[in-house]
């Protein structure tokens, strides 16, 4: 820990909130000071176990009832330093943004507008792509004191997984396959997880949110275009272009969750605790959050699902009043006299998963294709270094597959396919096949956490790290930005963009041309907002 160890504050103490809270707290040279959430029960909570413990909480600048009281008092706060007040309370150095992602763009804005916060956002950025060019321009003219951008980091966590991290280094260092010619990566969501968080959850309707592709999948997308456009570490100096694809296509739809799927036996019932199918039905509420079988509380656990279902189920002593608890959030329903928007502002926990009023997609699969690109004097290198005359930019294939329907939760696996062999990694090894001399090697990643691999505790890591080196250690934001986080804003706005592309691809079925389509739908939007500042 350094003298001044990095301040952080939290905004949204849900369940990506705590992760990451938590994250600092095990694996990280910070301090969690201060939360902002406008749930009563989640503020005291989160507070207590992360903050101020048993006693009573700071009397000022540790706890606020939502992000907006937090700006008010931040700017308060500094016009009281301005004005040589004494023991004004310190205040923060970054914030880790977990609020609902329909709500990234105006917190993200209204902390750029302070200034001076290193900012690390939960995916996705924000939820249309016009949003994610406005916040680039703000986050681009998030400044320090002395004329430096910020520090800026999004929830992309696959990156940061020891395994992920590994297998980059063997296939773009060690080059363990030689150049790749197709990838295969699939993210399995799990069948009644895809249900809780997609069909009865928050996730379930693009008008409120965004498509499923980019509020599930925006890290795999994310991950893949890290594996084959960027390049291996370097100097900003000698960084050559990322190599970038050329075309883009996808199909999907919501292939299962919806009426014409529903058992006969149903019949017209729209919630499971009057439905005379659910002792037999797979997607039964009450199997999932009150049965011994899956994740429910018959198995013991009041965390995550439980906890969305009741958030303040710790509260609940007696098994048998949290049970209750728990159904009678599953008896609430609704019918064709319910408005619309109130039946899209909230969750669904009970409802029938054939009757919910759920559009994303369940079933969905984006390829991604790339042409030969070699750079100005490929050539002579390739002669000096044995290689071929494409320095490694060759034509390749990138498929991704996401698919409800799967025992796996959440453990994605991938097949690569390079010119001198093959890899297979599944989240918890990494199998290399070397056609050159036929042997075998597996690694083992070791893996720190079950939060994606590791990848949760791993973000936090760099990013309060990198806090650290540019406040303590005379770091500029550049250095820590590229050697620390890794990341870009670039980056983040181009692995975003490629989820709007294939999404514009799979809705007119058709194949999309990405140059041209970055040029129209994205580069002149960011010409215009360095412009402007």
């Amino acid at each position: 820990m350094s003298t001044s160890p990095p301040r952080i504050l939290i905004i949204g103490a849900g369940s990506r909130g705590r992760t990451y809270a938590n994250a600092v707290k095990s694996s990280c040279n910070g301090i969690v000071v201060a939360v902002a959430e406008p749930d009563e029960y989640k503020r005291s909570q989160f507070g207590r176990t992360v903050i101020w413990g048993d006693g009573p909480p700071p009397a000022e600048g540790a706890v606020f009832d939502g992000w907006r009281d937090y700006v008010a008092y931040e700017t308060k706060r500094r016009a009281r330093v301005l004005s040589g007040e004494e023991h004004v309370p310190p205040g923060v150095d970054a914030a880790f943004v977990c609020v609902l992602d329909e709500m990234h763009r105006e917190v993200v804005v209204a902390l750029t507008g302070l200034g001076g916060l290193h900012i690390m956002c939960e995916k996705p950025l924000a939820t249309t792509l016009a949003d994610c060019v406005d916040l680039y321009g703000a986050l681009a003219s998030n400044l320090s004191g002395q004329g430096e951008q910020m520090l800026f980091s999004i929830g992309h966590v696959l990156r940061y997984s020891p395994h992920n991290m590994l297998l980059r280094r063997l296939l773009l260092e060690q080059r363990v396959i030689g150049d790749v010619l197709s990838v295969v990566h699939t993210e399995p969501v799990g069948w009644w997880h895809f249900t809780h968080s997609y069909v009865r959850g928050n996730w379930r309707r693009e008008s409120t949110t965004a498509p499923s592709l980019l509020t599930k999948s925006c890290h795999d997308i994310d991950v893949l275009l890290w594996l084959l456009c960027s390049p291996p570490s370097c100097s900003a100096a000698d960084r050559p272009p990322p190599h970038l694809p050329s075309q883009v296509s996808s199909t999907g739809s919501l292939q299962y969750f919806k009426k014409s799927r529903k058992p006969v036996a149903a019949g017209t019932a729209t919630n499971c605790l009057s439905c005379a199918a659910e002792k037999s039905c797979k997607y039964s509420a009450k199997r999932i959050y009150l049965g011994p079988d899956l994740a429910g509380l018959g198995s013991g656990n009041k965390n995550w699902p439980v906890s969305i279902v009741v958030p303040d189920i710790e509260s609940y002593g007696e098994e048998q009043a949290a049970r209750e608890a728990i159904l009678s959030r599953l008896s609430e329903d609704y019918d064709a006299s319910t408005p619309d928007a109130h039946v899209g502002q909230r969750n669904w926990f009970g409802r029938c998963v054939y009757e919910s009023d759920n559009d994303v997609c369940d079933e969905q699969v984006v390829t991604m294709t790339w042409d030969e690109d070699p750079l100005p004097g490929a050539a002579s290198t390739a002669t000096a270094t044995g290689g071929d005359r494409l320095g490694g930019r060759g034509a390749k294939t990138a498929t991704f597959h996401m698919v409800a329907q799967t025992r796996k939760i959440c453990e994605r696996y991938t097949n690569l396919y390079g010119v001198d062999g093959e890899i297979f990694a599944d989240s918890t090894t990494i199998e290399v096949h070397d056609f050159r001399t036929g042997e075998t090697t597996t690694h083992h990643p070791r893996r720190e956490s079950v939060g994606h691999g590791g990848g949760d505790q791993g973000l936090t890591r760099q990013f309060v790290l990198a806090v650290d080196k540019v406040k303590n250690h005379g770091w500029t934001t550049d250095r820590a930005q590229r050697e620390l986080i890794g990341c870009t804003l670039e980056e983040v706005i181009r692995s975003h963009a490629m989820v709007f592309c294939a999404e514009e691809a799979r809705r007119g079925k058709k194949v999309v041309d990405w140059k041209d389509w970055w040029a129209n739908q994205v580069e002149g939007k960011l010409v215009k907002v360095k412009a402007a500042q």
